[in-house]
């Protein structure tokens, strides 16, 4: 199995606290909600947003900060219980939950506070206001950052005169549907003396990399600027990690050597988008198409361990796995593939296009609150 690095002394103190936002009812969540698209009909309670910034570990082991989000119910319920959201994919740091007002990242934890939970909201490692580059797609520090996450919550809430219960509810879309569920596994593992895993939803994640998404990233099923913007993140992230080519050069093409600096977490989505090739053939070598599509090596043993979300753990928990059919960046067969391990049911959520005209964003604004539903029906 593969584990999250061991918590320390510090691992989960908090740094600082910083309100955010406060919609005193719940009619002052249900309009923030509705004008991004999410379905508002779990909404039960006004919230309040805070960013934490806490002590964790990066990639390597090391001491670090992150941050993150906690969104907590304006209720007189003094014990919680809790759900984790992780995010979808981001490129430029300050598009994080704690970071951004932009409902897409946060209002899956308005969702979760205003249906009467804790709701915390990790940004990973090198996002939001945590430093240094964004390990992508790396399930360790994901499930570090989230689990510290937690413990800092823990202790904050308690000076707001509150107790989070053992009682953990993981979700998560995209990148976060992996983070989700590299949670879920560590809990049940025992990562943490007090919180305990009591379901997972994950929604529309890339769980098999190797055997799905990337055959899919040469295929039209993948929108093909999006083909490339994913190539390169997930290149640039994992040779920066795990040292997987000698040069970019070696993988990218001329005029695009120079595209794994802007995946520094400084530059916006848009700059990014911008810069890249129509195609994904017009990003790559022969040599870089080839170790996508076969991989060795320190490549190949990334890609195992971020897939392993789906394969080397047995869920004692329930668990969902929420797709949309359809999906243009996270190809259903990957929820396929996850299925066929984990023997988790798939619940289809249907296809909204009103999020910028894609299914895989759409999925979210479904999934969220299904997800909630579901975890307020396990609870009861």
């Amino acid at each position: 199995m593969v584990a999250a690095h061991p918590a320390t002394a510090a691992t989960g103190q908090v740094v600082s606290v910083t309100a955010r936002h406060t919609y005193p009812t719940r009619g002052d969540v249900d309009a923030a909600l509705s004008a991004d698209k999410f379905d508002p009909g779990t909404d039960r309670y006004g919230v309040r947003t805070y960013r934490l910034v806490y002590r964790t570990t990066d990639a390597t082991g090391k001491p670090t900060t992150a941050s993150g989000l906690v969104a907590l119910p304006i209720n007189d319920q003094r014990k919680l219980r809790t759900v984790s959201f992780g995010h979808g994919t981001s490129i430029y740091r300050g598009d994080a939950p704690s970071t951004s007002d932009d409902v897409f990242l946060t209002g899956p934890a308005l969702t979760f506070a205003s249906a009467g939970f804790a709701a915390v909201a990790p940004d990973y490692l090198g996002l939001g206001a945590g430093p240094g580059p964004h390990p992508w797609m790396d399930v360790p520090s994901e499930t570090t950052a989230s689990l510290d996450l937690l413990r800092a919550a823990r202790v904050f809430a308690r000076t707001e005169g509150r107790v989070l219960t053992r009682d953990v509810y993981a979700s998560g879309f995209s990148q976060g549907a992996s983070a989700a569920l590299g949670l879920a596994r560590a809990l049940q593992a025992g990562a943490d003396p007090w919180f305990r895993a009591a379901a997972v939803a994950p929604i529309s994640g890339a769980y098999d990399f190797r055997r799905a998404e990337i055959p899919a990233l040469f295929t039209p099923a993948v929108h093909p600027v999006l083909a490339s913007a994913y190539t390169t993140y997930l290149l640039a992230a994992f040779d920066r990690l795990h040292d997987i080519y000698p040069t970019p050069g070696y993988v990218f093409r001329k005029p695009y050597v120079g595209l794994p600096e802007l995946f520094d977490g400084t530059h916006t989505g848009q700059e990014v988008i911008e810069a890249l090739p129509a195609t994904i053939d017009d990003l790559l070598t022969p040599a870089g198409k080839a170790m996508l599509l076969h991989p060795a090596g320190r490549f190949a043993a990334a890609l195992a361990e971020a897939d392993s979300v789906c394969t080397n753990w047995a869920p004692r928990m329930p668990v969902r796995l929420y797709y949309s059919p359809g999906d243009e960046e996270a190809v259903n067969a990957n929820t396929d593939s996850c299925h066929r391990a984990l023997g988790a049911p798939k619940v289809d959520l249907g296809v909204n296009t009103s999020y910028n005209g894609f299914v895989h964003e759409g999925s979210e604004v479904l999934g969220v609150p299904a997800a909630t539903r579901w975890f307020i029906e396990l609870g009861n």
